[in-house]
């Protein structure tokens, strides 16, 4: 099974999990400005809220996406105040034609003071932990 990890965050936090969960399906994570080039199974999309919304780079990353290339993507994240970024990603998702996987990966996120050190140690253990079972290893 071939898979690929990218990222965007603002703060680190999302770029440390992104790090766990590459790490544990043993590929490197990739901010969103390196391409999905190669054919993948799994694309693991790691973002968060930026103004109520996912970032507009993110939007344009997903509408960028070969459909051909990749078979689904699986969304993870961190916010500070709001959770599951997955509705408004599966939305860019449908329009690219590409499948959404149902389970998603989402913890707190450290913002302003507000969650301090999250994500910690438990939730990059649970975001590789997460990822494994996505990826059967």
């Amino acid at each position: 099974m071939k898979i690929a990890v990218r990222y965007y965050t603002k703060t680190g936090n999302t770029e440390r999990l992104a790090k766990a969960v590459a790490e544990a399906v043993g590929v490197k994570a990739e901010p969103i400005s390196v391409p999905v080039d190669e054919e993948v199974d799994i694309l693991f999309l790691g973002n968060s809220y930026y103004a109520f919304s996912i970032d507009p780079e993110v939007r344009d990353f997903i509408g960028s996406l070969d459909k051909s290339k990749v078979g689904k993507i699986v969304n993870f994240g961190s916010a500070a105040m709001l959770n599951s970024t997955w509705k408004k990603v599966k939305a860019e998702a449908d329009k690219a034609g590409i499948p959404m996987d149902n389970r998603e990966f989402h913890c707190k996120g450290e913002f302003k003071g507000l969650h301090k050190g999250r994500p910690n140690a438990d939730d990059l253990k649970a975001a590789a932990d997460f990822a494994k079972k996505i990826a059967d290893k």
